[in-house]
């Protein structure tokens, strides 16, 4: 059997994901377009929202989770008057309420007193969380619902806006990864006294990648690598230190003027990025990923 050719292009792509096509979809777009396999998405969005989408592309793919870990905004509208089997308007209806004695200072109250902060979610069915092997959503496919354990996620801000429309709101939310918006919605209608599904989803932000840099994936072009770890600090190292990342070695944090907490993106004298490193307990700094060949 002929071996895989190694990747030959790296970076990231900040994509503007359009509605109607799945984040996969547009994984393989990027292949197609830059001629390569080794490509992946950091953090889901579903078919009908919109919005940043990080794609990485050879080497960068090693770095997709310091991306899943940055935080996000959004943007949406809260319908309140029902409930759908999905949390949000491309579900079937499974409830109704008249709601329309809701208002705007009752919608803002129950968003500071228990969806703001430090909160604790259930994954909807339609998440791509795993159980027992299985992705939540091919099970909700089947009919079939089964048990999830409660996350804690952190919502930094949650905004509500009143429309023209009195039974829907304008939503802007700064999360942590791992919230659902549409899981936030369906608690927002409940906790009002009814219920409310999520509808025009769009991921803004991505730490600092936003919809003001992202493009179509048809004309999307990358980033280099080190601006792929923009979010992190850097530190950059001598030739002598960068061949001993090279080989995988710890190094020590305050020799080589690492602050924080980390994790740090290790740079070499010409500006390559090198490595990522993380923290121990011993002041100095293991590899994460070595991207030095």
């Amino acid at each position: 059997m002929a071996r895989r050719r190694p990747p030959t292009t790296h970076g990231l792509a900040v994509v503007d994901k359009p509605s109607g096509v799945t984040s996969h979809d547009v994984v393989a777009m990027l292949r197609r377009r830059f001629g390569e396999r080794q490509v992946g998405h950091a953090g889901t969005l579903d078919p009908d929202a919109t919005g940043v989408l990080l794609v990485g592309v050879g080497r960068a793919t090693r770095l997709l989770r310091f991306l899943t870990d940055l935080g996000k905004i959004y943007t949406g509208e809260v319908v309140f008057g029902s409930t759908t089997d999905s949390l949000d308007s491309t579900g079937l209806v499974l409830q109704t309420w008249n709601m329309e004695g809701l208002s705007e200072s009752q919608v803002r109250a129950v968003v500071q007193q228990h969806l703001t902060g430090a909160i604790m979610q259930t994954p909807p069915m339609v998440s791509a969380v795993r159980v027992d092997g299985r992705r939540l959503y091919e099970l909700a496919r089947e009919g079939v619902e089964v048990a999830r354990e409660q996350r804690a996620v952190v919502v930094d801000r949650f905004d509500v806006m009143a429309t023209a429309d009195p039974m829907v709101y304008a939503i802007e939310v700064q999360c942590s990864k791992g919230t659902y918006i549409r899981t936030l919605a369906d608690d927002l209608g409940r906790l009002c006294g009814g219920g409310a599904h999520l509808r025009r989803l769009r991921r803004v932000a991505v730490g600092s990648f936003t919809t003001a840099e992202a493009v179509a994936p048809d004309t999307v072009e990358l980033l280099t690598l080190p601006q792929t770890v923009r979010d992190y600090p850097t530190v950059t190292v001598s030739p002598e230190v960068a061949a001993t990342v090279g080989n995988g070695q710890m190094l020590d944090r305050e020799t080589c003027g690492a602050h924080g907490q980390g994790p740090w993106a290790v740079i070499g004298p010409d500006g390559e990025l090198l490595a990522m490193y993380e923290a121990v307990t011993d002041g100095r700094m293991k590899p994460a990923v070595v991207l030095a060949v």
